[in-house]
């Protein structure tokens, strides 16, 4: 289409941003189940996930792609949880296929990849894993605007997230 205007992504992982891991045990809000949800006795893990992350996601004025090792899964366990519909999700190089001297250079095994989805366009990445490497990285090697969001792993996602990301985004528009 002439004129249109692609919206900035959004890379999500799910580990830590959706899914924290808190050194000492935290109440969160139960999801909700039905028979289409896998069953938290398989991965309790689920039970962590507050469903109030799919609304605050969907109001963000992005497109939300999934950038976690869950893959699909993501879009079978997590999506319905928490009331998004079916994302797109990054598909990660074999490691194989990964830059080893990345890795030493303490560059995330995610960074290239994103990149090169993004293609140029405008990205949030949230992560709990991303570091100053990465961003120095993005900045010298992708076109468009990039931010790359650190999460704390034990929280997860918080209201303090959800405003520089909402922010960031609006800046954009």
């Amino acid at each position: 289409m002439t004129g249109s205007v692609q919206r900035s992504l959004l890379f999500l992982d799910v580990d830590g941003p959706l899914i924290p891991f808190g050194a000492v045990s935290q109440t969160y809000p139960t999801c909700a189940t039905g028979p289409d949800l896998l069953d938290v006795d398989a991965n309790p893990l689920l039970t962590r996930v507050n469903p109030e992350h799919g609304p605050r996601l969907a109001a963000l004025p992005c497109e939300v792609v999934w950038a976690t090792t869950w893959m699909a899964d993501a879009n079978e366990c997590i999506a319905p949880r928490i009331g998004l519909p079916q994302l797109a999700v990054v598909i990660w190089p074999e490691p194989g296929d990964l830059d080893h001297q990345d890795e030493r250079n303490g560059l995330h095994w995610k960074t290239r990849a994103l990149v090169e989805w993004a293609a140029g366009r405008p990205f949030a990445w949230v992560d709990d894993e991303v570091t100053d490497t990465d961003r120095a990285w993005v900045a010298d090697h992708h076109q468009g605007h990039a931010l790359l969001h650190r999460v704390d792993p034990c929280q997860g996602l918080t209201d303090g997230d959800y405003a520089a990301l909402d922010s960031w985004l609006r800046q954009l528009s």
